[in-house]
Order: C-alpha cells, then structure tokens, then sequence
C-alpha cells in the first residue's frame, strides 16, 4: 500500500528513474507487440462472465471496474460528493474551472471519499472494502452490482445532477491503510494507521449501518502496533499477522473465535525485524499460497522478508529486491509452469516498451529451497510507479495498477494505465496490453481518475485469496 510520501520522499523516488535497474534477465527487454485482446496462453476459457478487477484512484475518489475479457474499462464507481446539487459549491466543474485533484476535496459542502486506498475482497468476492484514508471511512461495494452499499435517491436528481447521494460508509478513526475479512467472513478487521489500534467490524451489521439501520457496525478498537499497516490471516484463520510503518516490527494475534465466528485477539508473539526493515517501513504483506509463509515487503528497506506460519513469526529469509526498488505489493503466481512471486516496484526506469519510462516486476522463483531463493528477473510493467497487483483463478493473468500519468508523446500520455500480463509461464510474463482508465463523467465535467494503488481481481460468488 502507498504510504503518504512527504515532498523529500518523492523527490527520491523521482530521482530513482535515472538509475539503472541492478537486476535484469532477457525477457526484461523485450516484451514483443502489444496486443489489445488476450493472450492466446491464457484464453477466455480462463476467464467469467462475472470476472471484473476492481482499482482504487487515490487522487480522483473513483474505483475503475476492467472487464478481463476486454480489456476495457467497463464503469467508474463514484465515490465523490461532486454533482449531488446544481449550486455552485457542489460541482466538481463551476463556470467552466475544473479544480486540481487536491482541491476539489476542499470545496464547500464536499462529503464524500478523501484519499480511496486499500481494498480487498470478502471470501466469496460478492462484496468489497475500500477504505477512505483521508476521510477516515470504510465504504462497501457490491462486486456484482458494482455499485456502493448506503447510496441513496438525491432528492435532486436531474439532468444537470447526480441521481444518487454517496452514502458517507463507516467512521472508523485516523487513517484507515487496509482492510481485510476474516477467512469466516463475518469480520472485517481495518488498520489505523494513523493510530495504533484496528477496528474490527460486523460485516453484516456494517451493511445494516450504511443502509441506514440503527446499528453499530464496529465490535471492537483492538490495540496493536503503532501504525498498523495491514493486517492478513493464515490459511486456517486462526492467526492475524499485523505489519507496521512506523515501527520495526511484527504483531501476531490469536483470532480466538468463539463459537459463533466472532474474533477475541490475543497477542500471540511481538516479532523483532530491526534487522530486516531498519526504516520500520513495512505496507504489505500476503500469505503463500501453501499457507506456509507470511511474506512482507519492506518498502524503505528494498527488501521482502518471508516469515514461517508454523513456528508464528519466525524469519526465514530476507531477499534483497535491488537499490531503489521501493516494493509496493505482491503476488503469488503458481501454475504447471512454475512458481514465482512479483513484487511490483516504484521505481521507474527508462527503457521499457515503446522506450518510455516504465517501473517493473522483480520476479522471485520460489520452485527451489527458500535458502536459494532471489530474484531472477525483472520485468517492465508498462507503466509508472508499480502498485497493487492481482492474479486471475486461473494463475495465468497478472494485473498491475499504477500511480503516475503516462509521459507526454506515448500513446496513453497523460493517463493512468492498468497493465495485463499472460503469466502462463511464470518465468516469462508477457505484457499483453496497456488500459486507460480514463474518466468518470459528471454531469458537469469529467473527473479524470488518478493515482491508482489497490488491485483487486475478483470472481464473485467463487472462494477468493481471503477465503
């Protein structure tokens, strides 16, 4: 997850583009042609009807919805307050002056998300969680529907209007990071990262809530490390791992679920990683897909740690990713072909496809013993500042989100772009396309989506990667 860099900070990361890459393999420089459909590897067969990817847009409050069979981006799902009112202090664009991304959130009367970050999908993919840094909120998503849960009729509704108010979610406290849901379902456990807590909510006391039922979505405050990043279960649901930015170190939770599914934490263990994160940096973490690790990357310290599950906390390795790569997320690609972890890097480098500035994937073959893992390969990603990243069911699609605008004299300049990889053989992901995310359409403008961080793919109705 994207931390909130300070102007020093991204100052580094921009001064990290003129460096070489320290790592690099051959498929790293040849991507061939970019196609628009997909891969003839990975075919329609491998994806649903229902398959969508969901992103978050940090900068625009917008949620873009890619149709995996296309390619396309098939809806934008709002999550603004702009356009609910025809007076001026309501409209994103007023007298033909569309305001900066950074202020449009201030005008008057705004009420709606500030800072759309984390998401994550529920164990069978019907419903998402994204959190709301800024404005402190949870909103709930229905995936099929693509639609926010809580929204309204506006009582305004009309040709010059929107014909929904945005539902304002779920309070929770300072800087909601991530959410997650417990492997059951019932919970959804979301870092303060602000605070040194996490809020654990009802999931379906949450949806009462933002229908506007009298509920009280939140059971509890639970208090953890300071600025809790993420928190991610085990395979049997049994353990919390929770994950820091601010200090070097590792909480594990008992769950303790009583006999209806609902959580009762108890610290288990408080694991020491000076010597694997001494910036205390640490936004993301997922579980192997055997269950057997926890993996973590260290953004500050270009670095990802690999923590046992069964002896809780234990570390088993520490794999350096190179100079200035700043690791955001990762993902696990498993198939007949091989085994890999990518790492979607911040960093960005000249020289990638079409010779336009591009970050990349290192690429981690996990096929041989943890004591001879490291990265093999990089790959450009076919855009710029790497994020959040998602496989299909399947394990032949890989889906990459990115935060900065395409350079001007490249065929997508001034957008965001979603990358897609066929990553039928691991080893050698292949891009397959690049995606504008363009704009949601106001009434009253186009507000252009922007800053991409969380990635989801989700197949509803079907057991996930949080099931």
């Amino acid at each position: 997850m994207s931390e909130p860099l300070n102007d020093a900070r991204r100052d580094f990361l921009k001064m990290a583009a003129v460096l070489p890459a320290t790592v690099a393999a051959p498929w790293a420089l040849a991507q061939g042609p970019v196609a628009t459909a997909v891969s003839p590897m990975a075919t329609a067969a491998d994806i649903a009807a229902v398959d969508r990817v969901f992103i978050t847009n940090e900068d625009s409050n917008t949620i873009s919805v890619i149709d995996p069979m296309s390619n396309q981006v098939e809806t934008t799902i709002n999550l603004t307050s702009f356009d609910e009112d025809a007076r001026p202090p309501f409209r994103f664009v007023t007298g033909g002056v569309m305001p900066t991304h950074a202020a449009m959130i201030h005008k008057p009367l705004y009420h709606g998300c500030v800072d759309a970050h984390g998401a994550v999908p529920n164990p069978d993919g019907t419903l998402l969680a994204t959190s709301g840094r800024g404005s402190s909120n949870i909103y709930l998503i229905d995936s099929v529907n693509r639609r926010v849960l809580g929204n309204v009729t506006n009582p305004q509704a009309g040709p010059t209007t929107n014909p929904e108010r945005l539902s304002s979610g779920i309070l929770l406290g300072r800087e909601p990071h991530e959410p997650t849901f417990t492997r059951n379902g019932r919970e959804l456990w979301v870092t303060l990262r602000g605070e040194d807590r996490i809020a654990i909510l009802d999931v379906e006391q949450a949806k009462k809530q933002v229908g506007g039922a009298p509920s009280n979505a939140v059971r509890a405050y639970v208090p953890t490390l300071n600025g809790p990043a993420q928190v991610w279960f085990s395979k049997d649901g049994k353990l919390a791992f929770v994950i820091s930015q601010k200090v070097a170190q590792l909480e594990i939770l008992h769950v303790n679920p009583d006999a209806q599914g609902y959580s009762r934490p108890k610290r288990l263990r408080l694991v020491d990683l000076s010597m694997q994160d001494k910036p205390a940096f640490t936004p993301f973490q997922k579980l192997s897909p055997d269950g057997s690790q926890m993996w973590l990357s260290h953004k500050l310290a270009d670095a990802v740690s690999l923590v046992s599950v069964k002896d809780p906390g234990t570390v088993l390795a520490t794999i350096p990713l190179g100079e200035m790569a700043r690791p955001n997320h990762l993902e696990f690609v498993d198939n007949a072909r091989g085994q890999v972890t990518y790492m979607s890097l911040a960093r960005v480098d000249d020289g990638g496809p079409n010779g336009a500035a591009s970050s990349r994937l290192a690429i981690i073959d996990r096929s041989v013993p943890i004591s001879q893992q490291k990265v093999v390969g990089m790959v450009y990603t076919g855009g710029r500042e790497a994020h959040g990243l998602w496989t299909n069911p399947a394990n032949n699609l890989l889906y990459v989100a990115h935060e900065q605008d395409e350079l001007p004299g490249t065929p997508n300049a001034g957008q965001v772009v979603c990358s897609a990889f066929d990553v039928s053989t691991p080893l050698q992901p292949k891009l397959i396309t690049q995606i504008p995310l363009g704009a949601l359409k106001l009434p009253s403008g186009e507000l252009r989506n922007k800053k991409s961080i969380n990635l989801v793919y989700v197949r509803p109705g079907t057991k996930g990667q949080t099931a």
